[in-house]
């Protein structure tokens, strides 16, 4: 274990060994700040390897990096994307085993915490603001073996932002609030490993994703719950989606993938919002059930798109998003920076805890619907 005290360490960290912990003595005061001149805070890829109760910011790609991607040149460019070699997964093998607990991350130019090419991982108790991308990404690996849990996400382009990341992938107890999109669930040719697939959702608050002084989104989504881009099979359970100005959920054909078989059940959706948009040429096999809201488009839904599971069957137009004006965004340099978040317990005395054996068992029971946020 690596304890590191208080203190503002303007450098960055590479973690290249197995089963290393980097550890905050003080999760507010052990900061790595980039100072807008370094890509990534900590990089990490030695396998079973932690980073925990620490802050990462101002930097010019993302605050912590786990990846089987060795090449530093690579790394340097800061996204998974064109910048990475996408397609050569036998070059860089996943990183195998990762945990981010108790990490601040705010302020950064691509991403917050950023698990690319990684595996068997979890992120959790974090929080990340300020990001002009997203405050978490998972993306390019299938089977992930990952979890992600109890974190807070708020003031970033999109809270959470899931590519090409398939199967044993659970997003589970987040808060996605204020940010201009809650969580994107993407395809795309730029990584590897597409279509993505079976992500579960379950248990999260998504609430009032309209934020105008957020970082502004290269594609310029704004007033988004959660949206689907050519996903597969994703399920989308108990989770509480309201306050949007443009629609809870977002189902899209994208770059060729189309959208499909995914289920969106039992969630809270505000009812005065559009709660579900189909911009497809098929209903795809996507259901919408038990939501508690009906306004869709197009709408009426298809009745094969209201029962689970779903059928696909050709639909006479595709849906639209309520047209809302979008406000531009500020730069992340210009979000106000976070208020103290709750430290790890015992962090000066607790021993190290190797990410390996990760994620563990998975009780989606223990994940119920969330209260209305006034409650």
């Amino acid at each position: 274990m690596v304890l590191v005290s208080s203190g503002v360490y303007r450098e960055a960290v590479a973690v290249r060994r197995p089963g290393v912990t980097v550890r905050g003595v003080d999760r507010s005061r052990t900061v790595i700040d980039g100072e807008f001149k370094r890509a990534n805070g900590i990089t990490v890829t030695g396998k079973s390897s932690v980073v925990e109760n620490l802050t990462v910011r101002n930097h010019l790609a993302n605050g912590i990096l786990f990846t089987g991607v060795t090449d530093k040149r690579l790394q340097g460019s800061g996204a998974g994307g064109a910048g990475y070699d996408p397609l050569d997964t036998v070059k860089f093998p996943p990183l195998r085993g990762f945990r981010a607990s108790y990490v601040t991350a705010y302020n950064n130019a691509l991403y917050g915490i950023y698990a690319f090419d990684a595996r068997s991982g979890v992120i959790e108790n974090s929080y990340a603001s300020g990001q002009s991308d997203s405050g978490i990404y998972v993306g390019q690996c299938d089977p992930c073996d990952t979890v992600v849990r109890k974190n807070t996400l708020e003031h970033n382009a999109i809270g959470i932002e899931v590519t090409n990341a398939s199967r044993d992938l659970y997003f589970l107890g987040n808060v996605m609030r204020r940010n201009r999109v809650g969580l994107t669930v993407n395809s795309n040719n730029l990584e590897a490993l597409g279509p993505q697939h079976e992500a579960v959702v379950v248990g999260n608050t998504i609430t009032d994703n309209n934020d105008d002084r957020s970082p502004e989104q290269a594609e310029g989504g704004y007033g988004i719950g959660v949206g689907v881009g050519g996903g597969t099979r994703n399920r989308f359970e108990r989770n509480r989606v309201e306050g949007h100005k443009a629609a809870a959920f977002v189902l899209s054909d994208v770059q060729g993938y189309p959208v499909k078989a995914n289920r969106v059940t039992g969630n809270a959706i505000g009812l005065r919002e559009t709660a579900l948009v189909l911009e497809a040429r098929r209903t795809g096999g996507n259901c919408f059930v038990a939501n508690g809201a009906t306004l869709t488009s197009p709408g009426p839904l298809p009745r094969a798109a209201t029962v689970c599971p779903g059928r696909d069957r050709p639909l006479s137009k595709s849906g639209r998003t309520r047209p809302i004006d979008v406000p531009p965004g500020i730069s992340f340099k210009e979000v106000s920076a976070p208020a103290p978040q709750p430290p790890m317990p015992s962090a000066a005395s607790a021993p190290a805890r190797p990410a390996s054996n990760l994620p563990g068992p998975v009780d989606l029971d223990a994940y119920r619907l969330p209260a209305p946020a006034n409650s």
